[in-house]
């Protein structure tokens, strides 16, 4: 259990809030495509495109936004985010038409931009360098736990199906949203961070080049999402004799997972050479579990599902140990004054990899008939031996805004 429910302290509330926070986002995942469709009356094509604009306001604003949080300090930035999230959701009810619904969709995309870094800024900054990561590993688990709940109410709203019932769900997404926010008003205040006299610009990050090359193999690698929830369930669907009924299976086992080993497998990811390694064995994994899954599509019967049993939880694995790799390198790379700036250009790699990784994944692993599987084995190898030497890069160069800035030092308003 000491795995699962985490110390008294920061870190428990900490976990907290993301639990409370998860159960919002759980109930909409479950439940947004038939609410857009049948309580606002989108079509299809306008529900896809909405939220393809939205992905890429977030891909645009995820730097300038991080930039907030080193501004005005991530525990505020973080509590107004939250609360324009409730009130975003609150408004849903009443929006009118696609112009309405792409309005409040792209703004709640820019508010999780910058309450996604601001959260994980403040768990950097709030906690000594050694609990970090298993601060970070404790919210994940409770975070699934969340979306489990969430995805549990979302059940009995599609069941009652009324337009009321669909009302309701959204105002509950915001009362947890705002619920949330006053568990941060309420978590320590952190220590004013010394800022540079002429800080960066928001966009200078990007020039840092062997800290954005980890922010895109570290992003590549969290394509593991991709082949669980898009790629296997396809080839489940298209090459194996499995019942449909396994990929509600592997979901939850997926959940299970989460919920019981991602504290445990975390350990070690707390310095930036723990975390190296901790990514390049999640890369590994992957590509074995690519290695692994094709083979379903020869057998027959139960050692079918044993076969996918088995390809699943390798990727699970790779899930958490590359999951808690990203978490050591965004406590450890970044400098103190620019971190907000910083984590928000690591995440960029993540929205590269939701750009190309869906269709290319796709393709390889279920149009190709199998063989694709081997070529995406060897990116993974590749992505995954490459991080190592690519955070030893970032070692050995200093960061932006970084050097001997002492003297010329101004504290957050």
């Amino acid at each position: 259990m000491a795995n699962v429910v985490p110390p008294a302290g920061l870190t428990r509330a900490l976990a907290v809030q993301a639990m409370v926070y998860a159960v919002g986002s759980g109930l909409f995942h479950a439940g947004s495509a038939v609410f857009f469709t049948r309580a606002l009356g989108l079509s299809a094509a306008q529900v896809g495109l909405g939220l393809s604009i939205a992905a890429g306001v977030s891909l645009l604003g995820t730097v300038p936004l991080g930039g907030l949080t080193d501004r005005y300090g991530p525990q505020r930035v973080w509590a107004i985010g939250l609360v324009l999230n409730g009130a975003l959701f609150a408004t849903y009810p009443f929006v009118g038409g696609f112009a309405g619904f792409l309005a409040v969709v792209v703004a709640l995309a820019a508010a999780d931009a910058a309450t996604g870094v601001a959260r994980q800024v403040y768990s950097i900054n709030a906690l000594p360098p050694a609990e970090r990561v298993t601060a970070m590993a404790y919210q994940r688990s409770s975070l699934n736990v969340g979306f489990g709940l969430g995805a549990v109410i979302s059940g009995l709203v599609l069941t009652v199906d009324t337009i009321g019932a669909y009302r309701g769900m959204v105002w509950t997404i915001a009362g947890a949203s705002l619920v949330t926010a006053l568990f941060v008003r309420r978590l320590p205040r952190l220590p004013q961070v010394a800022r540079p006299v002429e800080p960066m610009g928001p966009l200078a990050v990007l020039r840092d080049r062997p800290f954005m090359a980890v922010s895109l193999l570290s992003g590549l690698l969290t394509a593991h999402g991709v082949l669980y929830l898009t790629v296997m369930p396809l080839w489940i669907l298209t090459h194996t004799d499995a019942p449909k009924t396994v990929i509600a299976g592997l979901v939850l086992l997926n959940t299970v997972l989460i919920v019981l080993l991602q504290v445990r497998v975390s350990r070690g990811a707390d310095t930036a050479d723990g975390a190296a390694r901790a990514s390049r064995r999640g890369g590994l994994l992957i590509a074995v579990s690519c290695l692994v899954l094709p083979i379903s599509g020869v057998t027959r019967g139960p050692l079918t599902v044993v076969v996918l049993v088995a390809a699943a939880t390798l990727l699970i694995l790779a899930e958490l140990i590359q999951s808690a790799g990203a978490w050591g390198l965004t406590a450890t790379l970044p400098p103190d004054d620019q971190r907000g700036a910083y984590v928000g250009a690591f995440r960029l790699g993540e929205q590269v990899q939701y750009l190309i990784a869906p269709a290319g994944l796709t393709a390889l692993g279920v149009t190709t008939g199998g063989w694709g599987w081997l070529p995406m084995a060897a990116i993974f190898v590749l992505v995954g031996l490459a991080i190592v030497p690519a955070v030893a890069w970032t070692g050995r160069t200093p960061r932006l805004g970084s050097p001997a800035l002492a003297p010329a030092m101004t504290p957050v308003s």
